[in-house]
């Protein structure tokens, strides 16, 4: 409760208010059976004035208005606490989720994350809203029914006696067998999203290879396993209601029958007291049946809060708490590895990096080369802690990575990552993500070193222009040139860039190898490549292989010294040659 708290307390009127206004309802639905009774004793026996009569249907039209303000209130001020709570607490799991590391982000799978955020959040709200509705209301409307039939007749009221035990066992077999299967039911649905938000992402490929049947398939599959994990949810439901129903009506019919008899026979109960008695039964059940249907409710929202929670309880395992200089910021772009390992699996007798050690200094261009799987994104994630080293020191400029805090490290350094990303809105809205208050002219400059300019400006309404989602309506190769004129706006101390440059021709490429020079002559540039052309002129050149390092040194150094290097050298390069020339 205490977690929760938070979000209830800045809303704290909100949720006063709702149920104080559904008890007015509750005070007029308790006193209209009794005024309704009094006018048919008046007309039964006419013992009273026109005048009698009046006064209490007056005070009756004055109760329904009172009811129906109270009603509106209720309603209004529970819709207002829900939805700021559920708002709330989505912004929270939502900045939970941006401090997570790709180690947490891998443990809940992205459409498990997207359900949490939406589905559990939304079911939660739905009950806060239900709660406050019937959190005063029905208990309210249970004791003051109660009350009246007993005052109107005790020996009725034990009927009352068999149904409520019959409807309090329900209760638990709900919340007993209801829980675990809305909690399966939600893992169900988060399987359905990350199929749905897999094939949307890779729709390209999946019409490439003519796929669409095999997806097809597998999200029948999914929403299969959903609708029958459903279904046994809702099973629970189904059956309650019924046999809820079935015991209400049993209890009316008792009720009915015996105090019939008893106003037929003159046994103390009269007609006008016994329809009254007839609302209170009933409203005493609709009670009991508001709070059934409140804890299956709650058995939903409890299988949704526990898949929140366990989102918010959940500890970024790369975070600023061993931080020694948590202002420090990134100076001169100095690197250096000590002694480094890294696994994926800590359980894994394998490691992806094994004992790496090299410096690159200040303004020092290091070209990465290495087959795939080498370990050359590993490495260089490493660098701005977006995974953590198992053994060893990465240092910059001196300071142990782990030193800086997470903002200072990563705002010294730019990535222009293996996979290009653009976001749906403006060229200028996607370039500012580098500086965000970057004018056009520091945008254009920079789209100048990156040798985009040139094709933005043909678009008819140029930096305007809107990108889609994913940068859809752009090539590869205009994609990755937006992406390092992002980086570049930024102005980083280091710049790594991940293979950045493969859907461009060599000509750009060499071009763009040119602005680093001059715009960033003081920046350290490490430079991932597939193409040995993109990295040869590098100031050194790191080989990889198999997360071990082949080799360090200038081109003309690998080519006398390390085999790995030349095998590339040659397989790219000699071969390329004697095809030409052959």
């Amino acid at each position: 409760m205490k977690r929760w708290w938070k979000y209830i307390a800045p809303y704290k009127k909100y949720f006063i208010l709702g149920p104080l206004c559904m008890i007015i309802e509750v005070i007029g639905e308790v006193i209209m059976p009794k005024a309704y009774s009094m006018i048919v004793a008046n007309i039964d026996t006419g013992s009273k004035s026109i005048w009698y009569v009046m006064g209490v249907a007056a005070l009756m039209v004055l109760t329904a208005v009172l009811m129906m303000l109270g009603g509106v209130g209720g309603a209004y001020f529970g819709a207002k606490a829900s939805v700021n709570f559920a708002s709330d607490l989505r912004l929270d799991v939502y900045k939970k989720v941006q401090t997570f590391s790709f180690a947490n982000i891998d443990k809940f799978q992205t459409g498990s994350l997207i359900t949490r955020l939406t589905n559990d959040v939304t079911q939660m709200q739905n009950f806060v809203n239900q709660l406050l509705r019937m959190f005063l209301r029905t208990p309210g409307m249970l004791i003051g029914a109660l009350i009246m039939t007993i005052t109107i007749s005790p020996r009725l009221s034990t009927v009352l006696a068999i149904a409520i035990p019959i409807l309090a066992v329900l209760l638990f077999v709900v919340m007993r067998v209801g829980f675990p299967r809305f909690g399966q039911m939600q893992s169900k649905v988060d399987a359905l999203n990350n199929t749905v938000g897999e094939n949307l992402t890779n729709m390209r490929v999946v019409k490439s290879f003519v796929r669409e049947d095999y997806e097809e398939e597998k999200f029948d599959e999914a929403n299969s396993a959903l609708r029958d994990s459903a279904m046994r949810a809702m099973n629970v439901m189904i059956l309650t209601q019924p046999i809820m129903m079935l015991v209400m009506n049993l209890t009316s019919l008792f009720v009915v029958w015996f105090g019939g008899n008893m106003v037929l026979k003159g046994m103390g109960l009269e007609y006008s007291d016994f329809s009254a008695l007839i609302t209170y039964i009933n409203q005493i059940l609709m009670s009991l049946m508001m709070v059934t249907m409140l804890f299956m409710s709650s058995s939903r929202a409890a299988a949704s809060a526990k898949r929140i929670n366990e989102v918010l309880a959940e500890e970024p395992d790369i975070n600023d708490d061993g931080a020694a200089y948590k202002d420090l910021a990134v100076k001169n772009g100095e690197v250096e590895f000590k002694n480094v390992s890294f696994r994926y699996y800590k359980n894994s007798p394998d490691c992806v990096l094994e004992d790496i050690n090299f410096k690159i200094n200040a303004g020092e261009t290091l070209g990465i080369i290495g087959g795939t799987g080498s370990g050359k994104t590993t490495l260089v994630s490493l660098i701005p802690r977006l995974y953590e080293a198992d053994s060893g020191e990465i240092l910059i400029d001196g300071v142990n990575v782990r030193d800086y805090s997470l903002y200072q490290l990563r705002e010294g350094i730019g990535m222009v990552l293996q996979k290009n990303l653009l976001f749906s809105g403006t060229v200028k809205e996607n370039l500012r993500w580098g500086d965000e208050d970057a004018t056009l002219e520091d945008m254009k400059n920079a789209a100048e070193s990156a040798q985009a300019n040139n094709f933005i400006e043909s678009f008819a309404d140029g930096y305007d222009h809107e990108i889609e989602r994913g940068g859809a309506n752009v090539s590869g190769g205009q994609k990755q040139r937006l992406c390092i004129a992002r980086a570049l706006l930024k102005k980083p101390k280091i710049l790594i860039l991940d293979d950045s440059t493969s859907a461009v021709d060599t000509a750009t490429e060499a071009k763009i190898r040119e602005t680093f020079a001059t715009s960033l002559k003081d920046s350290t540039k490490i430079i991932i490549a597939q193409r040995i052309t993109s990295v040869m002129y590098a100031d050194r050149i790191l080989v990889l292989d198999d997360g071990k390092i082949a080799g360090l040194g200038t081109h003309d150094e690998l080519m006398d010294k390390c085999e790995a290097y030349k095998e590339i050298y040659s397989l790219q390069i000699e071969n390329k040659e004697a095809v030409s020339n052959g």
